[in-house]
């Protein structure tokens, strides 16, 4: 084989048709936009147009609303915490913070905060500061021996507002 012999497959390159020229190549005189008007034209077209009669977006109903306090917080489970103990991802004698979880690589970020769900088993001792936890872990937690502090969330910036 020679470099000279490579070439791509058959058909997987398409030659772009040329528009506007004349009316034996099949696209000429309108280019295949119809008559006159504002479709034919470039960089305006009625998107959501019906003839006058009242758009689907505006005939239907509004319904819910984004609440700007919203706290989204990263979330780990029991199953995933007893993981990182047995791997000896985190350290059980010192506090387990949401830092030192992003550290270790058991959690991604933490967004607004970490919050501890009860999905799982936990045997080791832990001593957990985290932003939020379900009533199911916090049982689990304290029932294995170890201790759960909810910290305040981290207060969201405002837009504008210098990092």
């Amino acid at each position: 084989m020679k470099l000279s012999d490579i070439a791509d497959n058959a058909g997987s390159r398409k030659k772009r048709m040329r528009v506007g020229r004349g009316i034996g190549s099949g696209k000429g005189k309108t280019s295949g936009r119809g008559g006159k008007g504002q479709t034919a034209r470039s960089g305006v077209r009625i998107k959501g147009f019906e003839g006058g009669q009242m758009p689907l977006h505006r005939r239907l109903p509004k319904r819910g609303f984004n609440n700007i306090f919203r706290l989204d917080f990263a979330e780990i489970n029991l199953d995933r915490l007893q993981d990182a103990v047995d791997n000896k991802l985190v350290d059980v004698s010192a506090a387990i913070t949401a830092e030192t979880l992003v550290a270790a690589g058991v959690v991604r970020r933490v967004k607004d905060g970490l919050r501890v769900l009860g999905r799982g088993e936990i045997t080791a001792k832990l001593n957990i500061e985290v932003h939020g936890a379900s009533k199911s872990a916090i049982e689990a937690i304290e029932k294995a021996g170890g201790t759960v502090k909810i910290l305040n969330p981290k207060p969201k910036k405002a837009e504008g507002e210098a990092a």
